[in-house]
């Protein structure tokens, strides 16, 4: 049995990797974007989509969750030859043909016919597979796995985002002993909004595991929601904007939940001249529109929390306060509309890493502008407008946009406890409560630095395994 990483390992972008049993069947899990400098061993990038590796000995394609750098590239990997199943989890299963839609118009196609093609041979292929059920995936139903090459996963709930999986491999092969390989896919961290927290699993004899935050603790939810009350307390008294970029699906809906929790206890208070109940939050784009319907029809996967707040009547994806911006043209508008009133607002649009999107136009507007505020919630990958804007905001550097160089007089704010990865403690428990401790763990999906500093936190925690961290030649 072989694995083979094909993204993730310069970075947390692209994430894909095979595991090949010693017949040659394998199968793949994830197919995702590369974003910002971020490559794959054989070159594969941003703008080199085409699938860089041999596809005919693949199976199936498991999807562990829906976001842009774990399945973006499916469209590149059914025009190398793929036909086969693609399995996820039931709450993936409806959202992820509203992500390849918007993947395959910005990165494939805009012939409606074609973009209409593609979405239906894709929705043919999804196979929709319920949480802690073992699935056959390679192998025939029925056979004796004392002489056959079997190989069997399972979904578990990870937290991450709605539908968020991650795989448990169960592998037969001849005579040889059962073997589990477990992909964390991205793990949500133990605090974040909508979603309970993953649970370990009972085995992995290998474990491959992102490491995106492995370097480091998130804030307390106390204390990054105070930061945030006091964020927005400024954009009411200095009537300034507060500019979010958050991926459509996920951290979205995370903070709206969060700003709604906000206003139903401060929504009688002031700040300056503006009540907070007079706040503007402006969702500005129609698939994160569409996503956070999805997530209200999608309740019986939220957490206790979040359906006692239903069950009390509150609406916290949907409240008084909140717009959502549709068309381009009104996306134009309510650019025009805020910086002409200098009314205090939260706008929150994609993309999450300013590689793109409707944030680009709100930053080209208001970056240079002292009132505004811009509030990263999530991982800004090497190479992005986004790393360069928080890692150069602070000391009023420039940022390069659409060509252009804009100084940032914003305030720039990090707040990485809204962030829906775990952290290197959760990422840690997550191993501790393993009951069959994993042989061997491979860490992806992480920067250089988080990845060797959470390698050694792991060597600490398991002394007698084989602590790797891949490179291009795995």
């Amino acid at each position: 049995m072989e694995i083979h990483h094909h993204g993730a390992i310069n970075g947390v972008t692209g994430s894909c990797h095979q595991l090949t049993l010693t017949d040659g069947n394998s199968l793949l899990i994830d197919c995702g974007l590369f974003q910002g400098a971020e490559t794959s061993g054989a070159g594969a990038s941003s703008s080199q989509l085409a699938i860089d590796f041999p596809v005919d000995t693949i199976n199936a394609l498991i999807v562990t969750h829906v976001h842009i750098d774990h399945v973006g590239r499916i469209p590149y990997l059914l025009a190398a030859g793929f036909k086969g199943p693609i399995y996820c989890s039931q709450a993936s299963a409806q959202l992820l043909p509203l992500v390849l839609e918007d993947a395959i118009k910005i990165g494939f196609t805009r012939d409606k016919s074609l973009v209409e093609r593609v979405l239906r041979r894709i929705k043919q292929q999804i196979v929709a597979v319920p949480y802690r059920s073992w699935v056959r995936v390679i192998g025939p139903d029925n056979t004796d796995s004392a002489t056959s090459n079997t190989l069997d996963i399972k979904l578990q709930p990870a937290g991450h985002i709605l539908g968020s999986a991650y795989v448990e491999c169960r592998c037969r092969e001849h005579l040889q002993k059962e073997h589990r390989v477990v992909f964390s896919g991205d793990l949500g961290a133990t605090h974040s909004p909508l979603l309970p927290a993953p649970k370990s699993p009972y085995r992995a004899d290998t474990l491959i595991i992102e490491s995106t935050y492995g370097d480091r603790q998130h804030q307390g939810r106390r204390q990054r929601r105070l930061q945030l009350k006091t964020i927005i307390e400024k954009s009411l008294k200095d009537r300034g904007a507060v500019l979010i970029p958050a991926f459509s699906i996920g951290r979205t809906q995370e903070i709206l939940y969060e700003l709604e929790s906000i206003i139903h206890d401060y929504g009688s208070n002031t700040a300056g001249d503006n009540s907070w109940k007079n706040l503007e939050i402006i969702v500005d784009s129609p698939l994160a529109a569409n996503f956070t319907s999805a997530y209200r029809s999608l309740k019986q996967f939220w957490d206790k929390e979040a359906l006692a707040r239903v069950k009390d009547g509150r609406h916290p994806l949907n409240f008084e306060q909140l717009y959502t911006v549709d068309s381009h043209q009104q996306h134009l508008d309510t650019i025009n509309y805020i910086q002409r009133k200098n009314h205090p607002c939260i706008i929150i649009a994609a993309s999450g890493m300013c590689a793109g999107g409707r944030i680009m136009n709100y930053l080209k507007a208001l970056i240079s502008n002292e009132k505004t505020d811009i509030l990263f919630i999530g991982y800004q990958a090497a190479g992005t407008p986004g790393r360069t804007i928080q890692q150069y905001g602070p000391e009023n550097g420039y940022v390069t946009l659409d060509g252009k160089r804009f100084i940032i007089n914003a305030q720039t704010h990090t707040l990485s406890g809204y962030s829906a990865h775990a952290d290197q403690r959760n990422l840690l428990n997550f191993i501790k409560g393993i009951r069959v401790k994993p042989k061997e763990v491979r860490i992806v999906h992480g920067d250089d630095n988080a990845k060797e500093a959470f390698s050694q936190k792991v060597k600490q925690l398991l002394p007698r395994s084989n602590i790797l961290i891949p490179g291009d030649t795995d």
